[in-house]
Parts: C-alpha cells; structure tokens; sequence
C-alpha cells in the first residue's frame, strides 16, 4: 500500500525539522565537548594535579582580562606572565572589583593561544568554573591553578610553542535565585 504523495511530503518535512532542531539543540554541548578533547579554539582540559615528573624546559604563560560589552566590573591579571617548566603546577590570580552601588554577578569565558597549546593547558582550579558574585564596592583576588602538560613537546604542531596567552572575559549573569546578599548574613 502506498501512501498519499502530500501526507509523504509532509511527514518527511516533520522528520526534516525534527532533525534540524535536535542538531541545533545539541550543538553548544557538542561543539564545548569537541572543543574540549581536541584543544581546538583554544579549550583547556581540567585536571587533578600537575605532572608529578616536569621537564627541564620553560614556557612562558601570559595572562589576558577584558569585560564584555556592559560588564562594569574592574578586571585584569594580577601579574602579566609567568615563566615555569612545563609540567610544573603555576598559580596565577585575577583581580576584580566592583565599582558600582549594586550586586554583580558574572561568569568568565577563557581562551587559550595559540589554539594549537589548548590541548595540553590544564586547569586545577579555577574561578571561572563557578559564577562570580561581587557586592558594591568589594573588591576580590581570584587564583587559578594550571600547568602545561609534558605531552606538548611531542606534538609536531604545538612543540615549538614557547608563549601561551590566557585569557579571560567577564560577563554580567543573572543573580543566583538563592543569592542572599551578604550584609544579611550578619
């Protein structure tokens, strides 16, 4: 039995959407999920610790902040670079005050580069992996803990790489629902 050659247009241009849409919602966590086994557009990995055995060369990391467009926030680096050897722990920290008469909150994007290095920076610790909440006026000390895996000397296109830039930008977010400012806590 055939079917009806509209009824079949039709069906196939609902399967058509369907596929659509379902590509479209998974390609954020697709895409960070790519991102983050690959290194490509500068995507770092997360880890534990750093390499219990660091190699005897050095690789410089810089350090990069900027807000974007309407985050008010004061942010920058508390030290423009850091020299260590590769596979050895680094603790860098980030400032960021909050200039204004009302609460913030705010995430951190990050970048790596070249993108060729993302693959073998690792974060620790990080304050870009919890949101930011600033009251007026404070004023706070964000540390990150990172390393440049060994691996990268044996990758032909990252072994030449002698300077990493790390970057992060702010963003104003939404306040938590369950944010109680901290005033009322005393």
């Amino acid at each position: 039995m055939s079917m009806d050659p509209k009824k079949k247009t039709v069906l196939q241009l609902v399967g058509l959407i369907t596929v659509m849409g379902s590509l479209a919602w998974a390609s954020v966590p697709l895409y960070d999920m790519f991102c983050r086994v690959t290194g490509w557009g500068g995507a770092t990995d997360v880890a534990e610790a750093a390499s219990e055995n660091p190699l005897d060369e050095t690789i410089t990391v810089r350090f990069d902040a900027s807000n974007a467009t309407g985050m008010p926030w004061e942010f920058a680096p508390a030290q423009l670079k850091m020299t260590l050897r590769i596979g050895e722990e680094g603790l860098a920290f980030y400032e960021a005050h909050n200039p204004t008469d009302r609460t913030i909150a705010g995430t951190a994007s990050f970048n790596v580069s070249p993108f060729t290095a993302g693959a073998y920076f690792s974060k620790i610790e990080c304050f870009c992996f919890e949101m930011q909440v600033l009251e007026p006026g404070q004023r706070v000390s964000m540390p990150v803990s990172f390393f440049v895996e060994p691996e990268i000397v044996e990758d032909p296109d990252a072994r030449f790489v002698k300077t990493i830039t790390l970057s992060y930008t702010f963003h104003e977010a939404d306040l938590p629902e369950d944010y109680v400012p901290e005033q009322a806590l005393n």
